[in-house]
């Protein structure tokens, strides 16, 4: 696959990049560069354009203010909706997740919009915060194996006929709208509340972010041993404290 070059687009990660969510970053380029793909990674921090010729675009989670500033910011820019219109495809977590609904409740406490490409929108939990560990079931036919991530927010996100869930959970919160489902996904938009970095908890969705990116059914094989050994210690955890 050294004839493929992949461009790699991380979103703002002077605003949304908490509890490591840069892994994420770090994970698809290194998953890539395995299978001999030549990779370019931007960085794209909040007083930059968006480019609208990426492959894939990741966002990660933020603080209150940070997300508000950051949906400000990604609605005038337009370019990540632009490069969706290309076929790019995005995954996006907690506070990043939220923007890609239709609308969330920001900072001061005020409905705001985000940017629809997912057909979701968010409200403030009126319980406890979602904390802790999480496990959830894919959806089949995103071809991924068991879910493993660590959530910490208070948002209840809401899922509209036009998006199914990412993944039904089976430990933890996940959106917390009392349907038991975690994230959501459209064609090539994915949103979830893990963190952990979720990449390098499930190499697996990094691989099918780089196969959508390529158009292709499989990748070449790739060492799993790390992830492995991480994904075993968490699920065994998560598994004996559920």
């Amino acid at each position: 696959m050294s004839d493929s070059s992949l461009r790699l687009v991380w979103v703002y990660p002077d605003l949304l990049s908490t509890y490591g969510d840069r892994g994420n970053a770090l994970v698809v380029e290194r998953r890539a560069r395995q299978r001999g793909l030549n990779v370019q990674r931007i960085d794209v921090r909040s007083d930059q354009p968006i480019p609208t010729s990426g492959d894939i675009y990741l966002l990660g989670g933020g603080e209150d203010r940070p997300q508000r500033l950051a949906a400000e910011r990604l609605r005038q820019d337009s370019g990540l909706p632009r490069a969706v219109d290309n076929g790019a495809i995005v995954f996006a977590v907690c506070a990043g997740y939220q923007i890609l609904g239709h609308e969330y409740i920001n900072d001061l406490g005020q409905r705001d919009a985000g940017l629809g490409l997912l057909d979701v929108w968010s409200t403030r939990g009126e319980g406890a915060r979602s904390v802790g560990d999480v496990l959830a079931e894919p959806d089949q036919r995103l071809g991924l194996p068991t879910l493993t991530g660590f959530e910490n927010h208070q948002g209840v996100t809401h899922l509209g006929q036009g998006v199914s869930p990412l993944a039904q959970v089976t430990a933890g919160g996940g959106n917390g709208d009392g349907s038991g489902t975690e994230g959501a996904w459209r064609d090539t938009v994915f949103g979830t509340y893990l963190h952990g970095p979720v990449m390098a908890r499930n190499p697996a969705v990094a691989d099918l972010l780089i196969k959508l990116a390529l158009d292709v059914n499989a990748l070449p094989p790739a060492d799993t041993t790390w992830y492995d050994a991480l994904r075993a210690e968490r699920i065994a955890a998560t598994r004996q404290s559920a």
